[in-house]
């Protein structure tokens, strides 16, 4: 019935349609099993993409030639570039999209992929033959033949729903749990824990004062996500901010003596930084007030989603304690909120390439692995086909660095660290974040995607135009002359001193209050120069001639850094042999199994003195 297929992926949520378009459009003839055809890429959770970090990673999963920055532009309601008072290493892109039409968009872009084939069926098993993934078994009995897995069950292992004292299995509300992979993969070694996530109430519009809230717009100009040219929409929705009091908390802790959370009913680490409602008034008690963002679903429908209101407390607790909420006076719940448990792997079991240490050619992305979040699963998801093509044809996996990209810092973050928690990505966690802009994630990524024949031949192009466009502005800059006598006024209209002699362009870029847009416009001359330069190509060279200082010490870093990321440790180092190891880093050591002496540095638990003794046992 089936024929054998280069790469099977389990599971079509976002880093299962990664897996399965990053494969496919390397070559590999993909199997894109799913439990459910009509849930394709849908967003479990809150209607968004993007945000403090996660914008970051979805411009990388484009600039390498993945579909979720071009989903996003197709499906968003709304743009906001947050983080656009603080310096460009902060800035973040987010947007709220259109629910249907997201899941409608990636399910389109992924028929439309050549080498992708669909099964509707539960995965209930993995062929294994001599230590290799070879295929799978499904609920109906099925036994499909492949060279390599990709696992990404999202909440489904074992997922058990909760609200308030009822419980009931499932991967998401009104679908079923996946059973039977956990135990196999027990049974043969992996060690498995469990996890908790949650999901607010859906409430009716149309029930709603917005007039006792805040409205929070759109950006007048709308960067989007994609490197390609994406049309945006030409209008935006609104979203809107209200706050609970202490009225509310008053009703929600009336529900505690029935909350899963506090009667131990769930066993499940929930994510610390994406509490749930009862967490937030249990854990900041000092708070008489927690910011909620309202949330359209989309274009054309009436849901909301409450953002801020995660819980898993009795439905009529929900109710009361929501209809205390200023603009929630007559609320009508679509859907209780919900807890879900699942299943997950501790990640320090995989290699870099997210292929699994105990089993060849068997991959796992996304919440499988401990992380919560539809980019960080996706960016996931993206590099697990890579690599499973690469894998099943003999070639190098695609690692990439700390250095290079936030998706690097979050896989050695998980391999190396590992998590006891749903790991969530943050600006903070990456050292090198100047280097790790939105803006540049193009000329950091697109050609090392396509030599491997990933990314399109026309966004290479593009990033050539771009990098070859500012380089030219930049001399550009450092050529022109501003005139004192003519620039006057401009620069007293931007609050900073006029000139008294004549200087270059790129210096007087430099003053915080001057930017590159404006000095186009306004500084005779400069204008005709630039005029034939994109917008995205001149923030580029603004940002390179302003930051220059910071990007070049953190280069400066990277090189330093480097020594210890290419001392390579032999898989089968005898850790044992060192006496003078502390008794952390010897069982850490000898269980993660770090490849570089960079990686066994960044080890919880693990001191310089340890990476120092490796250091000298290793002969350097």
């Amino acid at each position: 019935m089936f024929p054998e297929y280069d790469i099977i992926v389990v599971g079509a949520g976002h880093a299962g349609c990664e897996a399965a378009a990053a494969a496919a459009n390397l070559g590999s003839r993909v199997l894109l099993v799913t439990m459910n055809m009509h849930t394709i890429a849908q967003m479990s959770c809150n209607p968004a993409m993007g945000g403090i970090a996660k914008g970051q990673i979805v411009r990388e999963i484009d600039a390498l030639g993945g579909y979720s920055g071009i989903v996003t532009d197709k499906s968003m309601i709304q743009f906001r570039m947050l983080n656009r008072s603080k310096g460009p290493a902060m800035w973040s892109p987010r947007a709220q999209n259109d629910r249907m039409l997201f899941a409608a968009t990636w399910r389109e872009m992924l028929e439309k992929t050549e080498n992708v084939d669909f099964y509707q069926d539960m995965v209930s098993s993995i062929i294994i033959e001599n230590g290799k993934a070879c295929g799978v078994i499904t609920g109906l009995g099925h036994q499909i033949k492949a060279q390599a897995v990709v696992v990404t069950s999202g909440t489904f292992l074992n997922g058990i729903i909760h609200i308030g004292e009822k419980r009931f299995g499932g991967g998401r509300v009104a679908e079923k749990a996946a059973t039977g992979i956990t135990e196999q993969l027990v049974e043969l070694g992996f060690e498995s824990d469990r996890l908790k996530t949650g999901t607010p109430p859906r409430i009716d519009g149309r029930s709603l004062d917005y007039a006792k809230m805040e409205e929070q717009r759109g950006d007048d100009q709308i960067v989007g996500f994609s490197f390609l040219d994406i049309p945006k929409p030409a209008t935006q929705r609104s979203c809107w901010i209200t706050y609970t009091n202490q009225t509310v908390h008053d009703i929600l802790k009336t529900g505690f003596d029935r909350s899963p959370m506090y009667t131990g009913r769930i066993e499940g680490i929930g994510p610390r930084y994406c509490p749930s409602i009862e967490d937030k008034i249990n854990r900041f008690a000092e708070r008489d007030r927690h910011q909620l963002f309202i949330e359209p679903e989309g274009w054309n429908t009436v849901e909301i989603y409450v953002n801020g209101f995660s819980t898993s407390l009795p439905e009529e607790v929900q109710s009361e304690a929501l209809r205390q909420v200023p603009g929630f006076e007559n609320v009508r719940i679509f859907r209780p909120g919900y807890a879900i448990e699942y299943d997950y792997f501790p990640p320090t079991q995989l290699r870099y390439s997210l292929e699994t240490k105990l089993i060849s050619h068997l991959f796992f992305a996304g919440q499988i692995n401990g992380t919560t979040g539809y980019e960080e699963a996706a960016c996931q998801g993206l590099m697990a086909g890579i690599n499973a093509h690469q894998k099943t044809k003999g070639l190098e996996p695609l690692i990439l660095k700390r250095s290079e990209a936030y998706i690097g810092v979050l896989i050695d973050d998980l391999i190396s660290k590992g998590t006891e928690e749903p790991y969530r990505m943050f600006t903070s966690r990456a050292e090198y974040r100047t280097l790790l802009r939105q803006d540049n994630a193009d000329l950091r990524l697109t050609e090392l995607s396509h030599r491997l024949g990933l990314a399109s031949t026309e966004r290479m192009k593009k990033v050539l135009r771009k990098k070859d466009g500012a380089e030219k502005i930049k001399k550009i800059l450092a050529g022109f002359t501003v005139d004192p006598e003519t620039t006057e006024d401009y620069f007293l209209s931007r609050n900073t001193a006029p000139l008294t002699q004549k200087q270059k362009a790129a210096q007087v870029l430099l003053r915080p209050s001057m930017d590159l847009m404006s000095m186009r416009d306004n500084i005779p001359g400069l204008g005709d120069q630039l005029s034939d330069f994109s917008k995205d190509t001149l923030e580029q060279a603004e940002i390179q001639v302003k930051y220059d200082s910071y990007i070049e010490k953190e280069k400066e870093l990277v090189k330093r850094m480097a020594q210890l990321e290419d001392l390579m440790i032999p898989e089968n180092f005898n850790y044992d042999r060192i006496n003078s190891l502390s008794n952390e880093a010897l069982q850490k050591f000898k269980k993660i199994k770090p490849g570089t002496l960079g990686q066994a540095s960044r080890i919880s638990g693990v001191n310089p003195s340890d990476v120092q003794i490796l250091m000298v046992y290793m002969g350097r």
